[in-house]
């Protein structure tokens, strides 16, 4: 019996050796001096300016992010369908860009609190999508929706509209390209940016549903079995609350266009 102890003790110690020799991301970030950010392109969460750098609502959370870390911050721009395995696989620290939190992403990935909140709206075609006023208007098979793959835009069309015919694209300029040239009935995607879209072109686009027809809270995603880093993004995100950052920044990005002359 006493030998079954010992080795119980031993075993626990060995185990909490191995998981405390564990390198959190927080003190490779500290060590290495920067922090590397997986994002995607997404208006006006993180797009180019005019210069050709990286601006939006996530590029500011980033930065400030690596601001009160004392580091320098790498952007590393990633296809959205490939955005989690590249995380799993060390290409970035964390990813920082407009990802919902959802059941299915929290299997492979941790997320932190809410940061924000989204929600799916939808800008259509004038003369396609005449009269639509209602989910149940594009809910038909005869109806082509775009959206980009990988997204919650494309879990929403499929759940609010399984009837219509969705057609996926790698990137959201591709999707509204389509339905710029009158190709796809709608685009779905987070607000606001169909908005944003349909007062571009007023004369052929329109919203036909006012309200976002879902919400959805919005986290930073990283490796599981990280709770140190876990802990200290929380934090982070709690103080930018609390101070009034993220609030400003969102007013400034999605509540206004003060922004828009300088992107392309």
């Amino acid at each position: 019996m006493k030998k079954i102890l010992c080795l119980s003790v031993m075993f626990f110690l060995l185990m909490a050796g191995i998981l405390s020799a564990q390198e959190s991301v927080i003190e490779k970030i500290q060590k290495q001096g920067v922090i590397r950010v997986g994002m995607s392109t997404f208006v006006p969460w993180a797009m180019k300016d005019k210069q050709g750098n990286l601006t939006g609502f996530e590029i500011n959370v980033a930065k400030k992010l690596a601001q009160d870390m004392g580091v320098k911050i790498e952007f590393v721009p990633t296809a959205w369908s490939g955005i989690i395995p590249a995380l799993l696989t060390g290409k970035f620290d964390v990813i920082i860009g407009g990802m919902g939190i959802t059941p299915n992403r929290n299997l492979k990935v941790n997320f932190t609190i809410p940061y924000d909140y989204s929600g799916m709206s939808m800008v259509a075609h004038k003369d396609m999508a005449k009269g639509f006023s209602s989910l149940a208007d594009f809910n038909k098979k005869d109806v082509s929706i775009a959206v980009r793959m990988g997204t919650t835009a494309e879990q929403a069309a499929r759940k609010h509209m399984p009837n219509a015919t969705l057609k996926l694209f790698e990137n959201e300029s591709q999707a509204l390209q389509e339905l710029n040239l009158g190709r796809v009935h709608a685009v779905v995607s987070s607000a606001p940016m169909p908005v944003f879209h349909a007062l571009k072109y007023p004369d052929k686009l329109f919203i036909p549903i006012k309200e976002n027809f879902t919400k959805e809270p919005i986290g930073f995603a990283l490796k599981k079995g990280d709770h140190d880093a876990l802990n200290y993004f929380n934090n982070w995100i709690l103080n930018m609350h609390a101070q009034g950052f993220l609030e400003e920044k969102k007013a400034y990005w999605f509540g206004s266009k003060d922004w828009e002359d300088l992107v392309k």
